[in-house]
């Protein structure tokens, strides 16, 4: 299954942590990973978090000011997020297509204000701040659920056989036979439930897979290969890889 690699954190930072940690078995399928992004001690001067586009959309909760939340997703390119001195951030992220809920409430860019929508986010992010990151789990994989019975959230057949038959996939017309549509449809379906085009989101998927395998089992050469990885990330490979922990 899809596996995206973590957003960069520049290497000279020792001081900023990140963790991981897997669903229970009965959320394969809907969520990647349970997040979790905080300061260890405050910083000598702002942290820039290099966030990468990997077509997945993210509950985020500010565990320092809990009243910040939101429903967060890139596009095709790479943001840098100033993220302050000091911060604590949990998150979802939920595999490509999943979420159903309105496009127009996915942020593209820093979370920084209040949460004023409908979503148990707050509450939640209330519930958990004083914990630590194993002990809030339960009260995530609940939020999830809740997401499930409100139907904001289910298994998409169409990115499922996408994202499990990657390796398989090198164009859009790859794409559109493993899905059995056509590509008109595949354009339609993919729109309608990601907000990606084919194109748009094999740019994506083929960048995440960069990180795994050898560029030439996913590009015609290393010229157009550094040069989708710069327009992605605005770094080349190696000036990436040398700066960031991937």
């Amino acid at each position: 299954m899809y596996n995206p690699i973590q957003d960069g954190i520049d290497k000279s930072v020792r001081a900023v942590q990140y963790s991981e940690a897997q669903p229970h078995s009965s959320l394969a399928g809907l969520v990647h990973c349970f997040w979790e992004l905080k300061t260890v001690t405050d910083l000598p001067e702002d942290f820039n978090y290099h966030a990468l586009p990997d077509a997945c959309v993210n509950i985020l909760l500010n565990q320092v000011e809990t009243n910040i939340a939101g429903v967060t997703a890139l596009r095709t390119k790479a943001k840098v997020l100033n993220l302050g001195k000091s911060f604590h951030y949990v998150g979802i992220q939920f595999y490509p297509g999943v979420w159903q809920g309105k496009k127009e409430e996915i942020a593209d860019r820093y979370v920084g204000t209040t949460y004023l929508g409908h979503l148990p986010l707050i509450q939640t992010s209330e519930k958990i701040a004083e914990m630590d990151f194993n002990t809030k789990l339960p009260a995530l994989s609940d939020l999830v659920q809740w997401f499930i019975k409100e139907k904001l959230v289910t298994v998409n057949v169409v990115t499922q056989k996408i994202l499990t038959h990657l390796d398989e996939i090198h164009t859009v017309t790859d794409m559109a036979r493993l899905t059995e549509l056509s590509p008109r449809q595949l354009q339609r379906t993919l729109n309608r439930m990601t907000g990606f085009s084919p194109h748009d989101l094999l740019k994506v998927l083929r960048i995440q897979q960069s990180f795994k395998k050898h560029y030439l089992e996913l590009y015609a050469d290393q010229s157009h290969y550094i040069h989708s990885f710069r327009k992605v990330t605005s770094y080349t490979p190696a000036k990436y890889t040398a700066k960031f922990d991937v």
